[in-house]
């Protein structure tokens, strides 16, 4: 494929700045802009399409960027300035080696498999993609087979989500859905083929310990609003509520923490006694 080039600010530049800054015509343009070598090495191994690889028309690549460039033969590859390519990657410390172009997969909830292990995690309105991103790679780490945000929410696909999930959203479905009645007619239609999908939500006045609650059942983990916690609708279509236990002051932990330990228990739990 032949090598396009950009030195200014022209208009594909702006189209390409624009998938950075603006999540309507991210999602519009059903793309979206990946550094780093682990998180781009995903979505190679993993299968995405890779749309456009943008490097450094001026310096020496180094090897795996050769190599990338070299084994992904659908992409457009593009030559950039260095200056262009640092505001694109958003470094005040020059342009990273090279960027990818990625496109988006469908927010459709049958992406997730549902099996009688199935582990998955909602994230309620999360406003923090950062949040989103960490939630996604303690996901990853233990072992869930889905993340779901919910309602008018923070951007799974935006490049702080991306960045904070160090590649692992690639490896695993992230779906956005509308509202909690849509995930709850998804879990029913589950139930109704098989899998007794338990929908369990975290609140400080759960009504179980989670160490105390089987987690080693199909299980749907709610996590809320990292300012306001979980929608009424959400408490009304959970099965169950689970507190993790606390010392200190705190009265409460950060959702992506809240998560992390909600999945580390579901792991440990499905270690020791693991689903027949």
């Amino acid at each position: 494929m032949a090598v396009t080039r950009i030195t200014s600010r022209n208009a594909r530049f702006q189209v390409l700045r624009t998938l950075l800054t603006n999540r309507t015509k991210r999602h519009r343009a059903g793309e979206f802009i990946v550094q780093g070598v682990r998180p781009i090495s995903m979505a190679v191994e993993f299968g995405w399409e890779i749309r456009a690889l943008l490097y450094d028309g001026e310096r020496s690549l180094s090897s795996w960027a050769r190599d990338l460039l070299r084994t992904v033969r659908t992409a457009q590859q593009t030559a950039m300035s260095p200056e262009l390519l640092a505001e694109l990657s958003e470094k005040g410390d020059g342009a990273v080696e090279i960027l990818a172009v990625v496109a988006m997969r469908p927010d459709d909830l049958h992406r997730i498999p549902v099996r009688d292990d199935f582990l998955g995690v909602v994230f309620d309105r999360p406003t923090q993609p950062g949040n989103i991103g960490a939630i996604i790679r303690s996901a990853d780490a233990f072992g869930a087979h889905g993340v779901i945000t919910t309602g008018h929410a923070a951007d799974a696909y935006d490049p702080k989500s991306v960045r904070a999930s160090t590649g692992s959203f690639f490896a695993m479905p992230v779906v956005r859905a509308a509202s909690p009645r849509d995930v709850a007619a998804w879990v029913e239609a589950r139930r109704s083929a098989g899998v007794p999908v338990v929908v369990a939500a975290t609140d400080e006045h759960g009504d179980a310990d989670v160490s105390g609650f089987d987690l080693t059942q199909p299980v749907l983990l709610l996590v809320g609003n990292e300012t306001n916690g979980l929608s009424n609708t959400w408490r009304e279509l959970a099965d169950v509520t689970v507190s993790i236990p606390m010392a200190g002051a705190a009265s409460s932990l950060n959702a992506a923490n809240a998560a992390s330990v909600m999945l580390y228990e579901a792991r440990r739990q499905r270690t020791f006694h693991p689903v027949s």
